[in-house]
Protein backbone atom coordinates (compact mmCIF):
# COMPACT_ATOMS: atom_id res chain seq x y z
CA UNK A 1 0.00 0.00 0.00
CA UNK A 2 1.67 2.99 -1.02
CA UNK A 3 1.68 5.53 1.83
CA UNK A 4 2.60 9.29 0.19
CA UNK A 5 0.82 11.75 3.13
CA UNK A 6 -1.31 12.96 0.96
CA UNK A 7 -4.39 10.09 0.05
CA UNK A 8 -5.55 10.53 -3.70
CA UNK A 9 -7.28 8.26 -6.40
CA UNK A 10 -3.74 8.01 -7.97
CA UNK A 11 -2.24 6.59 -4.91
CA UNK A 12 -5.00 3.71 -3.81
CA UNK A 13 -5.15 0.20 -5.83
CA UNK A 14 -7.68 -1.04 -7.67
CA UNK A 15 -10.45 -3.18 -6.13
CA UNK A 16 -7.93 -6.11 -7.70
CA UNK A 17 -5.20 -5.31 -6.69
CA UNK A 18 -6.74 -4.61 -3.20
CA UNK A 19 -8.02 -7.74 -2.97
CA UNK A 20 -4.60 -9.44 -3.29
CA UNK A 21 -2.59 -6.96 -0.66
CA UNK A 22 -5.69 -7.54 1.58
CA UNK A 23 -4.83 -11.12 1.75
CA UNK A 24 -1.18 -10.68 2.50
CA UNK A 25 -1.28 -7.93 4.64
CA UNK A 26 -4.40 -7.79 6.94
CA UNK A 27 -3.02 -9.00 10.25
CA UNK A 28 -0.03 -6.13 9.76
CA UNK A 29 -2.51 -3.43 9.31
CA UNK A 30 -4.57 -4.96 12.33
CA UNK A 31 -1.98 -4.74 14.04
CA UNK A 32 -1.06 -1.93 13.18
CA UNK A 33 -4.36 -0.65 14.31
CA UNK A 34 -4.27 -2.32 17.78
CA UNK A 35 -0.80 -0.45 18.82
CA UNK A 36 -2.57 2.97 18.09
CA UNK A 37 -5.45 2.20 20.29
CA UNK A 38 -5.95 3.68 23.63
CA UNK A 39 -8.09 2.67 26.30
CA UNK A 40 -9.09 5.48 28.63
CA UNK A 41 -10.94 3.93 31.51
CA UNK A 42 -13.52 1.00 31.13
CA UNK A 43 -15.40 2.60 28.51
CA UNK A 44 -13.88 5.18 26.19
CA UNK A 45 -11.28 3.81 23.52
CA UNK A 46 -9.46 6.15 21.08
CA UNK A 47 -8.18 4.65 18.05
CA UNK A 48 -5.77 7.42 17.20
CA UNK A 49 -5.42 7.23 13.13
CA UNK A 50 -2.50 7.72 10.52
CA UNK A 51 -2.66 7.39 7.09
CA UNK A 52 -2.02 3.48 7.18
CA UNK A 53 -5.60 3.28 8.79
CA UNK A 54 -7.46 5.91 6.61
CA UNK A 55 -5.85 4.42 3.67
CA UNK A 56 -6.75 1.03 4.96
CA UNK A 57 -10.60 2.48 5.63
CA UNK A 58 -10.55 4.45 2.68
CA UNK A 59 -10.04 0.74 0.17
CA UNK A 60 -12.47 -1.15 2.81
CA UNK A 61 -15.59 0.72 1.50
CA UNK A 62 -14.40 1.04 -1.85
CA UNK A 63 -13.99 -2.93 -1.91
CA UNK A 64 -17.25 -3.56 0.10
CA UNK A 65 -19.56 -1.48 -1.86
CA UNK A 66 -17.96 -2.07 -5.01
CA UNK A 67 -16.60 1.43 -5.67
CA UNK A 68 -14.92 2.04 -8.95
CA UNK A 69 -16.17 5.02 -10.54
CA UNK A 70 -14.29 8.08 -10.13
CA UNK A 71 -16.52 10.38 -8.24
CA UNK A 72 -17.49 7.76 -6.25
CA UNK A 73 -13.83 7.10 -4.81
CA UNK A 74 -13.47 10.81 -4.67
CA UNK A 75 -16.67 10.72 -1.87
CA UNK A 76 -14.82 8.19 0.13
CA UNK A 77 -11.74 10.17 0.18
CA UNK A 78 -12.94 13.43 1.25
CA UNK A 79 -15.07 11.38 3.94
CA UNK A 80 -11.96 9.99 5.19
CA UNK A 81 -8.82 12.29 4.40
CA UNK A 82 -9.80 14.64 7.08
CA UNK A 83 -8.28 12.03 9.57
CA UNK A 84 -4.92 11.59 8.58
CA UNK A 85 -2.64 13.53 10.94
CA UNK A 86 -0.80 16.41 9.30
CA UNK A 87 2.30 16.96 11.27
CA UNK A 88 1.30 18.86 14.80
CA UNK A 89 -1.72 16.84 15.56
CA UNK A 90 -3.09 13.49 16.17
CA UNK A 91 -6.35 12.55 15.47
CA UNK A 92 -8.76 9.44 16.45
CA UNK A 93 -11.73 8.12 16.26
CA UNK A 94 -13.56 8.11 20.11
CA UNK A 95 -15.76 5.02 20.46
CA UNK A 96 -17.64 4.65 24.07
CA UNK A 97 -18.41 1.26 24.61
CA UNK A 98 -21.36 -0.14 27.26
CA UNK A 99 -21.99 -3.40 25.68
CA UNK A 100 -25.32 -3.67 27.74
CA UNK A 101 -27.97 -1.42 25.44
CA UNK A 102 -29.86 0.09 28.33
CA UNK A 103 -26.48 0.86 29.95
CA UNK A 104 -25.59 2.72 26.64
CA UNK A 105 -28.51 4.59 27.09
CA UNK A 106 -27.88 5.96 30.30
CA UNK A 107 -24.64 6.57 29.46
CA UNK A 108 -24.72 8.54 26.76
CA UNK A 109 -27.57 10.94 28.56
CA UNK A 110 -24.79 11.59 31.22
CA UNK A 111 -21.43 11.59 29.07
CA UNK A 112 -22.72 15.01 26.98
CA UNK A 113 -20.03 16.80 26.05
CA UNK A 114 -17.48 14.17 27.30
CA UNK A 115 -15.48 14.46 23.84
CA UNK A 116 -14.69 18.57 24.74
CA UNK A 117 -12.74 17.13 27.97
CA UNK A 118 -10.75 14.83 26.99
CA UNK A 119 -7.24 15.99 27.25
CA UNK A 120 -3.83 15.09 25.72
CA UNK A 121 -0.52 16.09 28.45
CA UNK A 122 3.13 15.87 27.22
CA UNK A 123 5.44 15.86 29.80
CA UNK A 124 6.65 19.13 30.96
CA UNK A 125 4.02 20.91 29.28
CA UNK A 126 0.61 22.20 29.61
CA UNK A 127 -2.96 20.10 28.64
CA UNK A 128 -4.10 20.55 25.18
CA UNK A 129 -8.01 20.20 24.86
CA UNK A 130 -9.49 18.11 22.00
CA UNK A 131 -11.07 19.88 18.48
CA UNK A 132 -14.17 17.57 18.10
CA UNK A 133 -16.74 16.33 15.75
CA UNK A 134 -15.43 19.47 13.61
CA UNK A 135 -17.74 17.83 10.42
CA UNK A 136 -21.31 17.72 12.63
CA UNK A 137 -22.35 17.53 15.93
CA UNK A 138 -22.93 14.59 17.03
CA UNK A 139 -24.80 15.12 20.42
CA UNK A 140 -28.16 16.38 21.11
CA UNK A 141 -29.69 17.80 24.39
CA UNK A 142 -30.58 14.07 25.23
CA UNK A 143 -27.41 12.44 24.53
CA UNK A 144 -23.92 12.13 23.21
CA UNK A 145 -23.44 10.07 20.13
CA UNK A 146 -20.74 6.70 20.72
CA UNK A 147 -18.70 7.67 18.02
CA UNK A 148 -16.52 11.25 18.08
CA UNK A 149 -13.56 12.34 15.95
CA UNK A 150 -11.00 14.61 17.79
CA UNK A 151 -8.05 16.19 17.21
CA UNK A 152 -5.05 17.72 19.16
CA UNK A 153 -3.17 20.12 17.94
CA UNK A 154 0.35 20.44 19.44
CA UNK A 155 2.78 23.01 19.52
CA UNK A 156 6.36 22.60 18.20
CA UNK A 157 7.77 22.29 21.64
CA UNK A 158 5.12 19.26 22.45
CA UNK A 159 6.18 17.94 18.80
CA UNK A 160 10.40 18.14 20.13
CA UNK A 161 9.96 16.51 23.34
CA UNK A 162 7.56 13.70 22.31
CA UNK A 163 9.85 13.12 19.50
CA UNK A 164 12.77 13.33 22.02
CA UNK A 165 11.19 10.35 24.69
CA UNK A 166 8.57 12.74 26.25
CA UNK A 167 5.55 10.76 28.16
CA UNK A 168 2.45 11.90 27.21
CA UNK A 169 -0.90 11.37 29.28
CA UNK A 170 -4.34 10.75 27.83
CA UNK A 171 -7.11 12.11 30.07
CA UNK A 172 -10.68 13.24 30.43
CA UNK A 173 -11.97 15.41 33.03
CA UNK A 174 -15.67 14.93 32.38
CA UNK A 175 -17.69 15.03 35.60
CA UNK A 176 -18.97 11.29 34.92
CA UNK A 177 -16.26 10.28 33.33
CA UNK A 178 -12.58 10.83 34.94
CA UNK A 179 -9.97 8.99 33.83
CA UNK A 180 -6.24 9.63 32.50
CA UNK A 181 -3.89 6.75 31.28
CA UNK A 182 -0.26 7.21 30.36
CA UNK A 183 0.16 6.24 26.78
CA UNK A 184 1.88 3.00 26.75
CA UNK A 185 5.47 3.25 25.09
CA UNK A 186 5.07 1.62 22.10
CA UNK A 187 2.04 3.24 21.25
CA UNK A 188 3.66 6.59 21.55
CA UNK A 189 6.31 5.94 19.41
CA UNK A 190 3.90 5.00 16.64
CA UNK A 191 2.31 8.23 17.35
CA UNK A 192 5.46 9.90 17.61
CA UNK A 193 6.04 9.49 13.75
CA UNK A 194 2.89 11.26 12.94
CA UNK A 195 5.00 14.44 14.27
CA UNK A 196 7.13 16.61 12.10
Amino acid sequence: MQTTGKITRDSLMTLEAYSKYRKDNKAAIMAHRRLRSVPLGEHINLQFESETSIRYQIQEMLRLEKIFEADAIDQEIEAYAPLVPEGRNWKATMLIEYPDVNERKRELARLIGVEDHLFIEVEGHPRVYAIADEDMDRENDEKTSAVHFVRFELSPAMCAAVKAGAGVKLGCDHTHYPAHVTIPAESLASLASDLR
